[in-house]
């Protein structure tokens, strides 16, 4: 039904015997009210566990009415409701509550402990019914793009946990009103720390503090999920104190390890959730401080990483090998030109502090352009038999090969300047890319006279040169490590003022125009999936369809 017709279910009139006159009375933004008193103000505990998920639910439920509707909505009975009147002043209490409902993953009580009766599987009286009919999210929503299929449902451990994470995001992605801002968003990217006590500006509403140790811990604990991860990339994107706090931490392989592992695992995710790792990783990158100390922690056996054993290898060449793999499985699968942008981005932002690189994460930077070389070569080859073809055939319409070539050139212009940045920067830090460099130079030979690459090409021929001729001089049959030493010998030798200076290499993540046309639906079939069939019928949902992209 419509918001309209179920506002009149909560409408209570009184009439008075005798009279045609009655006084109506609105209910629902008293039970809304209430909703939001129960899930702050009740103690989380054994017998009151059960009533908690069903006030979060039911407050997902009447916000549900975007299911419905094709159009992104822009008002509505509820959202009028929570940003106005007598539930804004829980605004900032709510949305404290809800994350530390994430943070602490409290489980079900054991049996034994529920005033209500207990679904045998745990979980809510009725989320129970919910993880019994719960199927992927592409039986609905097909997001096309990266991978094929959705990441399998997590059990999960903590219903409370997830049902509030779900809400905090719906609630974080309401639309603006025409005259006030969304409160819940206001709330989120205004929190601080417990242990900042600097005050609050007057001008920033609904501001409050959590520990942000725990809330750290809560993140890197939970990315396998989508909506841990949205959480992650909300915070990071619209909460500075957030942001500040997490490029300080000493241990931020805990929060990349995890990022990684999604990105990794590409064939297994979702696209939605690939872009949001991606994302997260280019906001990281913004940060010097963060590119220079990934490569000071090093990590042993990493066991997901299946092409190659990894014994031991710092957090930041594992992190440019992972991104130079979901480049090359973009390039022969899905060829999303953002999803491309995005990863070069990121390698681009860290190539000036690039440091101790190890030897197979050089060769995979080398090894990138030479498949970008050879796919340049190949389209280059179809263009000119396509132009002789179209010689002695004027009927045949021409395929665009020039748009692939001019994207291909573009994709090689910035591995060109990403190679360089790090020998005019860190030359003497990377051993190991000056031999993958020298190993493979008759890549760069076609692309030294390139009027696209001429300048670009002038450092790296001249590196190339330097140090071909220092091996000259040694003599032949050379050992790895011999050549090695060369190198390194020659990185103090080589002058540095003879390396052009190019503008340095800096991306900044920019949220597209309009970022509710992509969150409001992807947050909300996060949610459809997580109680598919409990609530709403398939056949209902208008947000998105089987062939929604």
């Amino acid at each position: 039904m419509s918001e309209e017709e179920l506002q009149l279910h909560f409408t209570y009139e009184e009439k008075s015997p005798g009279t045609y006159s009655s006084d109506s009375e609105d209910l629902l933004e008293e039970l809304l009210c209430c909703l939001m008193q129960l899930i702050t103000d009740i103690p989380l505990l054994d017998i009151t566990y059960e009533i908690s998920v069903e006030a979060v639910s039911t407050m997902v439920v009447f916000l549900s009415c975007q299911l419905f509707h094709k159009e992104v909505l822009r008002q509505s009975i509820s959202h009028k409701y929570l940003m106005r009147g007598r539930c804004l002043p829980y605004t900032s209490k709510l949305v404290k509550t809800l994350l530390y409902n994430f943070i602490r993953q409290e489980k079900p009580p054991p049996p034994g402990a529920h005033v209500l009766p207990q679904q045998s599987d745990g979980g809510g009286l009725l989320y129970g019914l919910a993880s019994g009919v719960a199927t992927g999210l592409w039986t609905v929503f097909t997001l096309g793009g990266v991978g094929s299929k959705a990441a399998a449902t997590p059990e999960l451990s903590s219903p409370l946990a997830n049902q509030s994470l779900l809400l905090l995001l719906v609630l974080a992605n309401l639309t603006d009103a025409a005259d006030t801002p969304n409160p819940y968003r206001q709330a989120i990217m205004s929190f601080k720390n417990t242990q900042d006590s600097s005050p609050f500006p007057s001008s920033i509403p609904h501001a409050f503090q959590i520990n942000f140790n725990s809330l750290y811990t809560a993140l890197c604990e939970q990315q396998t999920s989508d909506q841990a991860t949205l959480l992650l990339y909300t915070l990071l994107h619209q909460n500075s104190n957030v942001r500040t706090y997490m490029l300080a931490r000493t241990d931020m392989e805990n929060l990349v390890l995890p990022i990684l592992e999604i990105l990794y695992h590409v064939e297994e995710r979702n696209s939605h959730h690939v872009y949001m790792a991606l994302i997260i990783l280019l906001i990281l990158t913004e940060d010097d401080g963060f590119n220079r100390s990934i490569h000071e922690v090093i990590l042993k056996n990493i066991t997901w990483y299946s092409e190659r054993v990894l014994t031991e290898i710092s957090l930041g060449s594992l992190l440019i090998l992972v991104v130079i793999r979901t480049i090359q499985y973009n390039m022969t699968r899905t060829r999303d030109k953002y999803l491309h942008t995005n990863c070069l981005a990121a390698l681009a932002n860290m190539s000036a502090q690039f440091r101790s690189l190890h030897q197979y994460a050089a060769q995979r930077i080398i090894s990138l352009f030479s498949l970008l070389s050879k796919k340049h070569n190949k389209v280059l080859e179809q263009a000119t038999q396509s132009l002789r073809g179209s010689l002695s055939s004027n009927d045949v319409p021409l395929p665009d090969y020039a748009q692939d070539l001019n994207v291909i050139e573009e994709v090689i212009r910035m591995m060109l300047e990403i190679i360089n940045s790090c020998l005019t920067n860190s030359l003497h830090h990377n051993p190991n890319l000056v031999y993958a460099l020298l190993y493979k130079r008759d890549l760069f030979e076609q692309f030294r006279t390139h009027p696209s690459f001429q300048d670009i090409m002038q450092n790296i021929d001249l590196v190339i040169t330097f140090f071909s001729s220092r091996l000259l001089q040694a003599g032949a049959e050379l050992s790895v490590e011999r050549v090695l030493e060369i190198i390194k010998q020659g990185a103090v030798a080589l002058p540095k003022d003879r390396l052009k200076k190019f503008p340095e290499l800096k991306f900044k993540y920019v949220e597209e125009e309009q970022p509710e046309e992509f969150f409001i639906p992807y947050v909300w079939s996060l949610v459809y999936n997580s109680a598919v069939g409990l609530y709403w019928n398939p056949q209902d949902i208008q947000l998105f369809t089987m062939d929604s992209d």
